[in-house]
């Protein structure tokens, strides 16, 4: 297939590599030119703008920081729609709130392009092991038309239902995680508190209904002392401000949400904003009078 791909960060561009991978033609375009090299390289096309890159496809895909970003790249000047012929599919797999997919889908309709919001989870490893979790949101038609794009760069994809249905997913699945990484973290520090070993702690609890991916995964992180990102602590800090955003909108009482999010918000505020999540354990080592290093 003929596909664009905009916005070449931390998980777009294995995610574009693997569509190249899987014999696609991609097209792709970024703010920053030097993130393109690494695709250009392994055979995509340039292109100038991401209203050129619809242009050369029927189908395009962003994945960017937030709901303003995806409205300028889709909306905005030289953006998708500019380019875009009538029965374009935009497929959106950032993160943003519901009701913002929803809203620029509406606009997007408008001018004939079909949107799918289809935000992942896995982070850099799954991006470039093709193992992501895709959860969409969008018309059924469309998601057909886009899932050979999807199974190269995902194992778990999903159809939720309509516009915005993907992102309340994907909300979902930060609450989990969030407050997943903000448990482990705890019970490693209250083992190492506690002047116990936190590896054997950590071995122990794998066998029972403690287990989760989260402890077997971030939890050796975390032991590891292995804090490059995979996936920001300022972006969970993104995705727990949608949360509770969406929480207030829809009067919901999210009381373990919310203590999660104040700690993301502690860990920018304390300069770990650019380590991985996993870093909750050094805001909590220090808050209990250890280094945090």
């Amino acid at each position: 297939m003929e596909v664009g791909f905009i916005g070449l960060g931390l998980m777009g561009r294995p995610m574009a590599l693997n569509l190249i991978k899987a014999g696609h033609t991609v097209h792709v375009w970024s703010r920053r030119r030097e993130s393109m090299q690494p695709l250009l390289d392994a055979g995509a096309n340039d292109a100038a703008s991401a209203a050129e890159v619809a242009r050369s496809a029927a189908i395009t895909i962003s994945i960017v920081a937030d709901a303003p970003d995806v409205e300028q790249v889709t909306l905005g000047t030289d953006g998708v729609a500019d380019g875009a012929s009538a029965g374009h599919i935009h497929i959106d797999m950032s993160t943003i709130a519901p009701a913002a997919a929803q809203s620029i889908a509406a606009r997007l309709a408008e001018r004939g392009v079909s949107m799918i919001d289809a935000p992942v989870s896995g982070g850099e490893v799954g991006a470039i092991a093709a193992t992501l979790t895709i959860m969409a949101g969008g018309d059924a038609a469309a998601f057909e038309r886009a899932l050979p794009l999807f199974l190269a760069m995902g194992k778990s994809v999903t159809r939720i239902g309509d516009s915005g249905a993907g992102q309340v997913a994907k909300a979902c699945n930060q609450i989990l995680t969030g407050v997943g990484v903000a448990a482990v973290a705890e019970a490693l520090n209250f083992a190492s508190k506690s002047g116990v070993d936190a590896a054997r702690v950590r071995e122990a609890l794998l066998g029972g209904f403690a287990y989760s991916r989260v402890l077997e995964n971030h939890g050796q992180r975390m032991l590891e002392r292995n804090f490059k990102p995979g996936f920001k602590a300022w972006m969970h800090q993104k995705d727990m401000r949608i949360v509770m955003e969406e929480a207030h909108r829809l009067g919901l009482a999210l009381p373990s949400s919310a203590a999660t999010a104040q700690m993301f918000n502690a860990m920018v505020g304390s300069g770990l904003g650019e380590d991985d999540s996993v870093a909750m354990l050094k805001l909590l080592e220090g808050m209990s009078g250890g280094s945090g290093k």
